[in-house]
């Protein structure tokens, strides 16, 4: 295995050239009053003549103009080094307003005054994130769906109609072509350490953003029209990513993290020892940990995240003994990036090696799906580096989670004469919270949390406010409803014989339809660990209708609520009509089955997630006859929100449809087709 102090780089020979060495061969003085306006706009004419093209497609030639364009980036470094900062704010800042980011663009103006090469590197990732934003806000002027990726925006025609296409050649120069710089993607990967990132090439961003915005104000004025900025992603629920929590103080709620100065300064010394982190990189790390300190948590987590894929590439490289891939790939290849290293399967289809060389595989990758890929978590690499995050309100929260993810990732990978780090007062409880951590956003997890939630809802029944009765008595014409009991018999028989395939903690015979014994039962089930990682299609296919069904159930819960409350506030403000009293009664009537019938559904749901992965034992056709069954289930339940509705309400219809359902559901569980039949 490759010993991390001896590796020199991470960028391979052509991309190295390309970013160290191409933008310094010219050594020419560039006269600064050549791009720059007596009123210090930016005179894009003489830009865009340094961006060279092919003689034979007229395509950007990016090794000329990466050559050509590199004494103009020392020019425009050295003259932002000469202004000073009241002078930079009065002459550009105006120009920063278009990218809704102007504060982080005045702070990399400070960071090229004292030129340190890690915080030159974060700047530029900031810079390109807010910038890559606001490209997509000015887009959205003329496009509707606006690129995912920012090679992609930036060589669209909507961007190319507003600013130009000879402009847009010029920041692909420098971002978004794998063929240029490429300055986003290296750093963003961790490809690049501190020193390999010229400060020229932050400056000359810094530039063309003013000039963008010179640019799009002409834009607006001439075509009478307003950019509007995207409100940002908030995240919410931010107990939910608590894989590694503090504790609320209850008089105060003051957050005590548990990532205190003591572990901090363990963190500093364990980034010094631990195979994990190249040498190389070890400034990146050290000022991530300076940055959560001093309580700049999204400069924290934007320095780790490229930290913690170069290190995973690192050991993903030498499992899977492709040590060439620790490099930047050329641009007629891919990234080797966290997509890759967290798959079951390397691109030539053998069994990826790097989950063996994790100590606990499934709590790092559970980990690093939950918080980077899965579509419903917070996705924060994603979303820091594409700019849809404010940067001055991220969360606490969140940067707990991310650091105190790499502090055990930096223990695991230690020494063996490191066990007095990993078996530290203060450290131990940060290795239990990762050995224990399960998933929170794979779609088997979410199933859990969506089941629970409508138990819940459908709990609340009880608490409904209802007539008397006596009073619903004297209604004439509807006398006690015989069907109801019998469907509550039938209901109660199926849960019984689904005992067989519960934990015995929760058997009860005595009444098997108990709404507080169902949601313990609900709750004990959901406990149960399900493997999420490498899930197979088959089970995911199951999930996802599983999920529509209990969302459905969801919806009937909320809808009966919402109807129950109304009707009694009439029936007591005597403000129903005959019919619509003979409504309510037919309502109170079916509210009585509908609650065990959603507590069966709820039951049935969990029972064959816990079983899921049985699926896969299942042929085609009793697969394709599983999966029918399923969406018999769920077409049901669809059925029940539409006869429960507001404008429905249609009590009789659900009656008769919820009797056919609950015979096919016994008929089903007699033959033992479903996937806890196969369990046991």
């Amino acid at each position: 295995m490759a010993l991390p102090d001896s590796i020199t780089t991470c960028l391979s020979q052509s991309v190295h050239y390309a970013i160290c060495k191409l933008g310094f061969e010219k050594t020419d003085t560039y006269d600064i009053n050549n791009i720059l306006s007596g009123n210090g706009e930016v005179s894009w004419q003489a830009v865009t003549e340094h961006v060279c093209y092919l003689e034979s497609d007229q395509s950007v030639d990016y090794i000329k103009s990466i050559r050509s364009l590199g004494p103009v980036c020392e020019s425009v470094n050295l003259y932002f080094k000469s202004l000073t900062k009241e002078q930079f704010v009065i002459q550009y800042a105006s120009w920063f307003h278009w990218t809704n980011c102007t504060k982080v663009f005045l702070e990399v103006f400070d960071v090229l005054q004292y030129t340190q090469a890690t915080e030159v590197a974060l700047g530029l990732m900031k810079l390109t994130s807010c910038l890559e934003r606001a490209l997509g806000d000015v887009y959205l002027l003329k496009g509707s769906d606006c690129p995912f990726l920012l090679r992609d925006l930036l060589a669209s025609e909507q961007l190319a109609d507003v600013f130009g296409q000879a402009v847009m050649n010029v920041l692909r120069v420098f971002i978004g072509s794998p063929h240029g710089l490429n300055l986003r993607n290296v750093l963003w990967h961790g490809f690049a350490s501190p020193q390999e990132i010229p400060a020229k090439y932050c400056a000359m961003l810094l530039f063309l953003t003013a000039g963008l915005g010179q640019l799009l104000q002409t834009y607006l004025l001439q075509n009478k029209e307003v950019l509007v900025h995207r409100p940002y992603v908030i995240f919410i629920s931010l107990e939910e990513l608590d894989a590694f929590p503090g504790k609320y103080l209850a008089t105060s709620k003051f957050f005590l993290l548990y990532l205190n100065d003591e572990i901090l300064s363990i963190a500093e010394k364990l980034v010094k020892l631990s195979s994990f982190v190249l040498k190389i990189m070890l400034p990146f790390w050290i000022a991530a940990l300076t940055a959560f300190k001093q309580s700049r948590y999204a400069d924290s987590v934007i320095l780790l995240l490229p930290q913690l894929e170069v290190g995973l590439r690192l050991f993903f490289t030498t499992s899977n003994k492709c040590p060439n891939r620790l490099l930047t790939a050329e641009s007629s290849a891919l990234y080797t990036t966290f997509d890759e290293m967290l798959a079951k399967h390397l691109d030539n289809e053998e069994v990826n090696q790097l989950p063996v060389v994790l100590e606990e595989p499934t709590m790092a990758s559970d980990f690093l799906w939950d918080f980077l890929n899965h579509q419903e978590g917070p996705r924060i690499r994603d979303r820091l580096s594409h700019g849809e995050i404010n940067l001055e309100t991220f969360p606490r929260e969140v940067a707990n989670q991310i650091v105190g993810f790499a502090i055990t990732i930096l223990c695991r990978f230690s020494d063996e004469d490191m066990f007095s780090f990993k078996e530290h007062m203060v450290i131990k409880p940060l290795m239990n919270c990762a050995s224990c951590y399960r998933s929170r956003f794979h779609r088997i997890s979410r199933l859990k949390k969506q089941v629970l939630e409508c138990m819940k809802s459908i709990h609340s029944w009880a608490e409904l406010p209802t007539v008397p009765e006596e009073q619903v008595q004297k209604i004439k014409g509807l006398e006690g409803n015989a069907e109801a009991d019998t469907l509550i018999l039938m209901i109660s028989e199926i849960i019984s014989q689904l005992q067989h395939y519960m934990p015995q903690s929760c058997c009860s015979s005595d009444d098997p339809i108990n709404s507080v014994q169902t949601e313990r039962l609900l709750m004990e089930l959901c406990d149960t660990r399900v493997c999420t990682l490498y899930s197979p299609r088959a089970v995911l296919e199951v999930v996802a209708v599983l999920r529509r069904i209990s969302a459905q159930c969801h919806q009937v819960s909320q809808q009966v609520i919402a109807g129950a409350g109304l009707r009694y506030a009439q029936w007591v403000s005597k403000a129903l009509r005959s019919r619509q009293r003979h409504n309510y009664r037919r309502m109170l009537n079916s509210i009585k089955f509908l609650s065990p019938v959603l507590r069966l559904i709820l039951l049935l749901i969990t029972l064959e997630l816990v079983n899921v992965h049985s699926v896969c034992k299942k042929n085609p056709f009793d697969y394709q006859q599983y999966l029918k069954f399923l969406k018999s289930v769920l077409q049901y339940t669809e059925n029940l929100v539409t006869y429960t509705s507001p404008e429905k309400n249609k009590w009789d219809e659900t009656m008769e449809l919820t009797k056919k359902t609950v015979i096919k559901l016994r008929k089903n569980n007699d033959r033992r087709l479903m996937l806890m039949h196969l369990a046991t």
